[in-house]
Order: C-alpha cells, then structure tokens, then sequence
C-alpha cells in the first residue's frame, strides 16, 4: 500500500489542475514564446518546464525542504536570486521586437535553460513544498513521492501546452511590429506583477529576521 487514498490522489490531481492552470512566471512565458517563435520552436522549453518541475518536486520531496526549513536563510538567498533573475527575463520578453529572423538575439528558452529556470520559479517552490506536505503521507514516503510526481507530471504537460498553443493563436493578431511590442511589454508587466507575493514573502522575513 503506498499511503494514498483514491480519494487524496483525487484532491492532488485537483491542485495540480489548479496550479498549473493557473497564471505564474512559467505560463506566461510560455504565451509570450508561442506568441513570438511559434509552438514547434517553443517545444523545448515546454519540455523543460515540465521535465525541470517534476525533478524539482522530486528533490523537495526527498529532502531539500527540509533542508530549508533547518537554515531558511538558504531558502531567502534563493527566492531573491529567482526574483532577479525573473526580472532578467520580463527585460527580455520586453525588449523583444518580431516574430520572424531576428536582428537583437530573441530566441526562445531552450530545453537545459527552462529545466534550470524550475530552480529559481518562485511559484514552483511553493507548489512543489505545499503539494508534498499536503498530499505525500508518511507511510511509504518515497513511493508516495513518486506518486505525486508522476500525478503532476501528467497534469502539468497539458496546461502548459494549453498557454503556449493560445500565445500561438494570437500570432496572426501581433504581425504588426508596434502591436507585438505592446504584447511583448504586455507579457513583461504581468511577469513583474506575478513576483509581487514572494516579494511581499521576502521583504516580511527580512523584518521578521531583524
């Protein structure tokens, strides 16, 4: 027996759904990927994101959270390296000018570099430490892990599917140059927007810690 019940897998599946589905740093640039480069040059990074996240999960669940619970001061240095670097990237989901060849360097994420952003994605922490604290139990740990894993896994791979193929749609809306500058800064405001909640966490536990 692995500890999970029909009826907790079902209750996982159902957050999974709603955490996947659901606005955050990688949904959103994955619309903006398949709005500029298309979904066949955008498979890498679907892959990444959804192969990156189910390792990340993994890891959580085989200790790491742990780990951060014991010295959360590691868990602070890297929610900030992962805002930085989330800002990084709405910079360059700004600055990006076309759909076609491209003169400034625009290329969409690929596959190491989506699976190595999991580690940074805010959103992907606190799924990923909520989902193994709240549906992995005790009994049978590790199999249960993998339980969760494997119901992510397969519930994630379609939601970011569903944000890139309508990023896609809106192609033949953003041909115009001055149109797709204005989606592009569009994209980039609501990726700023999406790391207000772990800017609030942070700045919180740096006056908590003073």
């Amino acid at each position: 027996m692995s500890g999970m019940t029909p009826e907790l897998i079902g209750a996982l599946a159902m957050f999974a759904f709603a955490s996947s589905i659901t606005p955050g740093p990688n949904n959103t640039m994955l619309l903006a990927s398949g709005a500029n480069f298309g979904l066949r040059a955008s498979i890498p990074h679907m892959l990444g994101v959804s192969v990156g996240f189910v390792l990340l999960l993994l890891v959580v669940g085989g200790g790491l959270g742990g780990v951060f619970t014991a010295y959360p001061v590691l868990h602070v240095i890297l929610a900030w390296a992962g805002t930085l670097y989330l800002l990084y990237l709405a910079a360059r989901i700004a600055l990006s000018s076309g759909m076609k060849a491209r003169k400034d360097g625009a290329r969409p994420m690929r596959f190491l570099e989506a699976v190595s952003f999991q580690a940074v994605n805010p959103k992907g922490w606190a799924m990923s430490l909520g989902a193994m604290t709240a549906y992995a139990p005790q009994a049978q740990y590790l199999v249960n892990v993998g339980i969760v894993g494997l119901v992510f896994g397969l519930i994630n791979a379609p939601c970011i599917l569903a944000w890139t193929t309508f990023g896609v749609s809106m192609r033949r809306f953003l041909d115009r140059p001055a149109v797709l500058r204005g989606f592009n800064l569009a994209m980039a405001g609501v990726l700023v927007l999406s790391l207000i909640p772990s800017l609030m966490e942070l700045f919180a536990q740096v006056r908590g810690g003073r």
